[in-house]
């Protein structure tokens, strides 16, 4: 194999899946020149036009879905039923924030002063640099690439090197509708050429979803620049059970929390809280209620719940954290032995321990797979303390019937997004944003769109 090229490998069958070329770092200038000359074009076309092009788009990568849910799942292990789910939703997404646009975007007038015309602009950035994630491949990139298209900027999308397949998918969806030329680029690259468009002054913000160590190499490659950063980062997202909460749905979505997308979700419950008047019941009941969910096989197959990771050393390191906590004290309660587990493929082994140790990696590290503690908590003050005992702050939920006490608890948890009685959503309605270590920034709602735009004061003294 050339060290241009780059090899994609399907994690269930270990077998070489595709290869493709890697963009060379003679080639940044010119793909930012055709970037920054589809944006001075773009930037002035009318907010309906680009409404317009945005539902083609729409339009085009739903006649495209049963492609690119296959291509999803041979790239990176998704159930193909579950990147189906994600075509859907990719749909939605793009769809509510197709239809704030207009509104969102508007010139904003503040109250008048006899003699003057007050009012601000939310005017495109220019270039957007779009670094995405594999795990939720098409849904990450939604969120940033069509709110900067529908503010007036040109994008250049990098997907992950697990999943270029998803970024081809956004370009040639935009040219089905109708795109101008150059004004979506997916680019396949390594990590010295990303690193490059970064730093190029033709490029004028940059998104990055992945992990928390690649979050710092991004703010250190713009280190130079004046520019703004998306960045979602890790999370360890925690659940509390109250004794009042409705114990089935509560059971129900804690595992499906868990271990959807074989637990590979930046806000995938990670660590389970429980009311000590109720835990041994919800243990009891988890563990059967793992048991029925998980499902370990080919992703092409309709029964198939979890499918392979998508890559090929996080297993040891799960199988290091699970280790690690039933040496502190934990109980494994569901494990490897408890399913049918195939020969090939990067698969975990599930696990479940109850008594997992605050202090243990399981409770403290980002796991990104399939594997959940679980702990006992005498009240909410507690509840609270340990669910803010994280170095992240993507999203945490609470199950009780009490909705005054969710508030409370709510109001005192470092995080995103905090949910009542669900998880493992994200709502464009809502800014999808972090605390600490998980980033910076939003996506998503007016607040995400506004995030792509520049404010600009037009003071005008009427002649």
């Amino acid at each position: 194999m050339s060290s241009a090229e780059l090899r994609v490998i399907n994690p269930f069958t270990e077998e070489v899946e595709l290869t493709l070329p890697l963009l060379p770092m003679n080639e940044v200038d010119r793909v930012v020149g055709r970037a920054r000359d589809a944006y001075r074009a773009w930037s002035i076309t009318p907010i309906e036009q680009r409404i317009a092009l945005c539902r083609g788009f729409v339009e085009a990568f739903k006649g495209m879905a049963d492609e690119v849910a296959v291509n999803t799942s041979r790239q990176m292990g998704k159930p193909v039923k579950q990147a189906r789910g994600e075509v859907n939703r990719l749909v939605e997404r793009a769809e509510y924030m197709i239809g704030i646009a207009k509104e969102t975007l508007a010139d904003e007038y503040v109250p008048e002063i006899a003699g003057f015309k007050r009012y601000i602009r939310h005017e495109p950035l220019g270039v957007v640099f779009d670094i995405a994630a594999w795990n939720y491949p098409l849904l990450i990139a939604v969120n940033v690439v069509v709110p900067s298209l529908l503010a007036g900027n040109a994008v250049i999308l990098k997907h992950s090197s697990k999943t270029p397949l998803c970024g081809q998918a956004f370009e040639d969806a935009f040219k089905k509708a109708g795109a101008p030329e150059y004004l979506v680029q997916h680019v396949v690259c390594g990590h010295d050429v990303a690193e490059a468009f970064v730093k190029h002054p033709g490029v004028d913000y940059v998104s990055f979803t992945g992990s928390t160590g690649g979050g710092h190499d991004m703010v250190r490659a713009a280190s130079d620049r004046f520019i703004n950063m998306g960045l979602e980062l890790g999370g360890k997202d925690p659940a509390y059970v109250c004794a009042d909460a409705d114990f089935a749905s509560a059971v129900e979505n804690c595992v499906d929390g868990a271990f959807y997308n074989a637990g590979q979700s930046c806000c995938a419950i990670e660590r389970v809280y429980v009311d000590k008047s109720i835990y041994k019941d919800f243990v009891e009941a988890y563990i059967a209620e793992a048991k029925k969910y998980i499902a370990l096989g080919d992703p092409k197959a309709e029964t198939t719940s979890l499918g392979p990771l998508a890559s090929k050393t996080a297993a040891a390191f799960l199988a290091g954290q699970v280790e690690s906590a039933v040496k502190a004290g934990g109980k494994l309660v569901v494990s490897g032995k408890d399913f049918s587990i195939p020969t090939q493929g990067w698969f975990a082994q599930p696990a479940v321990i109850a008594d997992a140790p605050q202090t243990c990696s399981l409770m403290q590290e980002e796991s990104f797979g399939p594997v959940i503690g679980i702990t006992p908590v005498a009240n909410d003050a507690e509840a609270i303390r340990y669910m803010n005992d994280s170095a992240y702050g993507l999203t945490a939920s609470i199950w009780t019937k009490d909705l005054d006490r969710a508030i409370r608890v709510g109001e005192q948890i470092e995080t995103g997004t905090f949910y009542l009685n669900r998880c493992d959503y994200c709502d464009p309605g809502l800014p999808w944003t972090g605390v600490k270590d998980t980033g910076r920034g939003a996506s998503l709602s007016k607040y995400g769109l506004l995030q792509l735009t520049r404010l600009k004061s037009m003071h005008l003294r009427i002649p």
